[in-house]
């Protein structure tokens, strides 16, 4: 068991989540939980989406809720953000503490629009919650917190815990204006990366990336003494991935198996099956691909995660040893990735892991 190696030391990695899609995967033998992801530097640490089962990993990874330095959201697509109201309501027993010391979460603001309708379409779909069918990350905080009203309320005002409202502080990040981003038109705009968090430990940049029809999606850099680390959420092989991945030490970047994608899609020829394969392949990354924009990168290191589907054979995966020999990693569930060149992969527990 290696759990005193997320207490020490510079900046490492702990992939609590490695897994992505809106669903529990079936003839998954690696137990893989939803998408999030660790960056911990010294006793800090900060979380880069909130998967399901978030809470459990944070628990098995040996971290303490109250070293929560900020809360980072790549897009609201709901296998990214699925355990947010555990996060929120769960963790607010934990940090009783940060009265005065709110955690920070950052995420996409307002779509602002909604996205257009797939051309495979015969029948004209009508939006959920038409009120406010595109909130933001503070709209869907603020929802979550009205949902569990009931819960919060009676421990606020008979146990006297303070409530998520004074223990998180919730931003939607502001995307530069100058860059003509348009939700629908042009929603990953050529662009420099920009600051969103900064505090004495790291600094967090991100930048657009492309990810139909989810608009804003992000992917963000943590840049310490120790080290950087660029995760790249949800997207296709993007420009702006490279701009932002420039010489980072560890790239995280999504991928999918398509062979996947056409043996569940490609026989289909109704709406929903044609629409979703087409989601497929203009919104995510081969493992190929993820090779490719390290590459251009100049990444020192690479670890795909984000796997779909979550029960892949491995070898699906370990194509990207041979294009990429020494520098490429498949992370399990709560693997310790030190990001400095030659820095350990180690498995935080020896055995493998169970829920």
């Amino acid at each position: 068991m290696h759990s005193s190696s997320t207490k020490t030391g510079g900046t490492r990695v702990i992939t609590l989540g490695t897994t992505g899609g809106p669903r529990w995967w079936k003839g998954d033998s690696k137990d893989r939980a939803g998408i999030a992801t660790a960056v911990a530097v010294g006793d800090r640490f900060y979380l880069v989406d909130a998967g399901h089962g978030v809470g459990r990993r944070i628990r098995q990874a040996g971290l303490e809720l109250a070293d929560l330095g900020g809360v980072f959201l790549t897009h609201l697509h709901s296998d990214h953000t699925i355990d947010l109201p555990s996060l929120l309501v769960f963790g607010m027993h934990e940090l009783q503490s940060r009265g005065n010391d709110p955690v920070r979460l950052f995420g996409p603001g307002d779509r602002g629009a909604l996205p257009p309708i797939s051309p495979h379409a015969t029948t004209i779909p009508q939006p959920v919650a038409p009120d406010n069918p595109t909130p933001g990350t503070v709209d869907m905080a603020a929802s979550i917190v009205r949902a569990f009203a009931t819960d919060l309320n009676d421990r606020w005002l008979d146990s006297l815990r303070l409530p998520p409202t004074e223990l998180f502080e919730v931003s939607d990040i502001a995307i530069p204006t100058d860059i003509g981003y348009h939700p629908n038109e042009n929603p990953t705009p050529a662009m420099d990366p920009f600051v969103v968090f900064e505090d004495d430990r790291v600094q967090v940049t991100a930048i657009l990336v492309e990810h139909p029809p989810v608009a804003p999606a992000f992917a963000f850099r943590f840049d310490s003494d120790s080290g950087s680390v660029t995760i790249s959420g949800d997207t296709c092989e993007t420009d702006n991935m490279v701009t932002l991945a420039r010489d980072t030490d560890l790239l995280l970047h999504e991928a999918i198996d398509f062979e996947w994608v056409d043996g569940l899609y490609g026989h289909r020829v109704d709406d929903e099956g044609r629409a979703s394969r087409a989601h497929h392949y203009k919104s995510h990354t081969s493992v190929e691909g993820a090779c490719r924009i390290a590459e251009r990168a100049g990444a020192r290191r690479l670890a795909v995660h984000h796997l779909v589907p979550g029960s892949a054979d491995p070898a699906v995966w370990a194509r990207g040893n041979d294009l990429m020999p020494g520098r490429f990693l498949v992370p399990d569930d709560l693997d310790v990735i030190e990001p400095r060149q030659g820095g350990a992969r180690l498995p935080l527990f020896a055995d493998s892991v169970t829920a």
